[in-house]
């Protein structure tokens, strides 16, 4: 059995333990020391440190892997100047695909109305978002003036313009830089084999997530606001099975069948982390030895994709700003819609490096709207389990804007692209296919 099956067998035992474990904690119909047991010992304890264990060790590869294979792409750019043109490119789609999100997420709230006759849930809310730091401090933020301490805090756009520029000095450098290159490049594939190692014991961790994530929320934090959940669901499967697909064959004409049947680990993957940045290993070994986009493109639109890419939050903040409109009855209009769509784009590379950013986006769109903040509070509710959808939903945009780029500037292999039989290290810890993309 392939390493993607045993994750999607580990993911559906996870839901339903969780879901059994959830069940007979409310019920109580084993008596208090069965449920103690399975809530001291099993769910907040093996469980709770298993899945803790390996989703440490996942962000233990995350900068090497983004520092090391960032600065190797970037040694491979023949031309200093495709660098700012691949910027340009990878950044114009990630905000073009945010706006598209929101766009729909306003579109299908507005007539679906997810907050009509549920004003009543409005008494007594409160919530104090965290102060979003002013425009000025997070766009100077981005440049480093230590990357030894943006590595250590995880800073991913201070890493990523650190390595960028020490991968353009290294390709202009003549036989020092040569010899430099190699090094990275031998590093890389160590760095590469360590994850391949990693994703051996991938559906052990995914089990004890989602049994872990699963028994504590249950499903009546989703029976409560289900017209809401379903929205926001709704609008996601949307965005990530009709517009990703039809933005790919317009402006590559590949095939998008193709891209989501290969993309199904990483996506699996994200769904059970619920982290786009605990995904990169993942979701950068997928991209280059599934789909074949090469290095040079791939280590620089993923990273910043990890980063900057939220159509999943900007789906969310949609459909919440209307929730949040119709249940304290405030009428924002269509200016009010269209600040909506602006300021949750740009907010979206803003507040790329903040802590909580999914809910103090949320804050800066209800307050340039005039919305109550408390809103916030009644929707956060089912946001843990929508997060591990919109998570997958933003690591398939990184995948698919990555495609497109590569395709683009002719650094996409379409053998490999076009290849079913063609499986990644994650599946079954060989390196089959490596001589497709050399």
């Amino acid at each position: 059995m392939g390493l993607t099956k045993k994750i999607v067998l580990a993911m559906i035992a996870g839901i339903a333990v969780g879901l059994l474990f959830n069940f007979l904690n409310t019920s109580q119909i084993l008596g208090e020391g069965v449920t103690g047991f399975i809530n001291n010992y099993l769910t907040n304890g093996l469980f709770d440190i298993v899945g803790k264990i390996f989703i440490a060790s996942l962000k233990l590869m995350v900068v090497p892997l983004v520092l090391v294979s960032l600065i190797c792409g970037a040694c491979a750019l023949s031309e200093g100047s495709r660098v700012g043109v691949l910027a340009g490119k990878t950044l114009l789609l990630y905000l073009v695909t945010t706006a598209i999100a929101i766009s729909l997420a306003l579109l299908l709230a507005l007539v679906i109305q997810p907050g009509a006759g549920m004003e009543g849930m409005a008494t007594g809310a409160t919530f104090e978002p965290k102060p979003a730091p002013p425009l000025s401090e997070m766009l100077v933020n981005i440049f480093p003036t230590n990357p030894v301490d943006a590595m250590a805090k995880g800073n991913m756009l201070q890493i990523i313009v650190f390595a960028l520029l020490m991968g353009y000095a290294i390709s202009r450098s003549g036989k020092p830089g040569q010899r430099i290159a190699g090094f990275f490049n031998d590093l890389n594939e160590v760095i590469m084999r360590m994850v391949s190692v990693l994703m051996v014991f991938a559906p052990y961790g995914v089990f004890a997530l989602l049994a872990n994530k699963i028994a504590q929320l249950g499903l009546d934090a989703i029976l409560q606001l289900l017209k809401y959940f379903l929205v926001v669901l709704g609008a996601l499967l949307l965005h990530a099975f009709g517009v990703y697909p039809l933005l790919l064959k317009l402006l590559s004409g590949l095939n998008p069948v193709k891209l989501l049947k290969k993309m199904r680990p990483a996506m699996v993957f994200a769904f059970s982390t619920a982290s786009s940045a605990a995904t990169i290993p993942v979701t950068l070994s997928t991209v280059e030895k599934r789909l074949g986009v090469d290095n040079k493109v791939a280590s620089f639109t993923i990273p910043l994709g990890a980063t900057i890419n939220m159509d999943g939050t900007a789906i969310m903040q949609g459909v919440a700003t209307v929730f949040i409109s119709q249940l304290y009855g405030i009428e924002i209009g269509l200016m009010g819609y269209l600040t909506v769509i602006l300021t949750a784009t740009l907010a979206s590379i803003g507040t790329a490096g903040v802590p909580g950013v999914g809910l103090i986006m949320l804050a800066m769109v209800l307050q340039q709207v005039g919305l109550p903040l408390e809103g916030i509070a009644i929707v956060m509710g089912v946001d843990r389990l929508l997060d591990m959808v919109r998570t997958a939903v933003n690591i398939t945009g990184d995948a698919v804007v990555s495609a497109i780029v590569a395709k683009s500037e002719g650094a996409l292999h379409l053998d490999t692209f076009n290849d079913d039989t063609y499986h990644s290290v994650m599946d079954n810890g060989q390196e089959r296919g490596r001589s497709a993309i050399s």
